[in-house]
């Protein structure tokens, strides 16, 4: 898998290519988040087949990181985030997921996506609240990140990390960095809802009548 350093830190985002992180997923924690959930994939030839996630976070509205623009079509695109790795998009989906706030220690699933479409998921915990990594760019904002370890990868860019018994969504994943969780094991950044939602409302807002 390829991967690419992320604004002079070692915080690498996957680079969606044919491969594919956490294991096969037998389904989500409840119906609410299978429904809101949104696979997202390109397939040119079949090397270069890219899969990625998103979900609804307000009626008919969606979101995964701004990485992965070129899966959504131009004409769906709302709004892209200048500080953080997000981007909204229209969507039929109209109930959103439900979220929650997370807390240090927290069992915690990621989804994505797999090869062949296939639904993936990663068990893990938090281990970091309201962290930083460095902006995005000169002038942006320090990042806040939500940290968690687990075997997440490639095809989770822009899906949901939940709660593990509810299904509430805490955040959204947009990177990893290898050997840095749990035992040496791989380490994964989110941005938790709370953000995610402000950043929403403040590209979005304006915008509507």
């Amino acid at each position: 898998m390829r991967r690419y350093g992320f604004a002079g830190l070692l915080l690498l985002v996957p680079v969606l290519l044919g491969c594919s992180a956490g294991r096969p997923s037998a389904g989500f924690v409840n119906a609410r988040l299978m429904d809101a959930y949104i696979p997202l994939s390109e397939r040119r030839i079949l090397i270069f087949n890219r899969w990625a996630a998103g979900f609804a976070i307000a009626p008919h509205v969606g979101v995964t990181n701004d990485h992965n623009r070129g899966l959504i079509p131009p004409e769906r695109v709302l709004a892209r985030s200048r500080d953080y790795d997000l981007l909204f998009f229209r969507t039929d989906v109209s109930m959103p997921a439900t979220t929650a706030a997370a807390q240090p220690g927290e069992e915690v699933i990621a989804y994505g996506q797999g090869r062949d479409d296939e639904l993936r998921e990663a068990k893990g915990a938090v281990s970091g609240l309201d962290q930083s990594v460095a902006p995005r760019c000169p002038g942006c904002a320090m990042q806040r990140v939500l940290v968690f370890d687990a075997e997440a990868g490639g095809g989770f860019s822009g899906g949901p990390v939940v709660d593990a018994q509810s299904g509430a969504v805490l955040g959204v994943t947009f990177g990893y960095l290898d050997g840095k969780g749990q035992g040496g094991g791989r380490r994964m950044y989110a941005y938790d809802m709370a953000l995610v939602i402000e950043e929403m409302h403040r590209l979005l807002d304006s915008r509507r009548p």
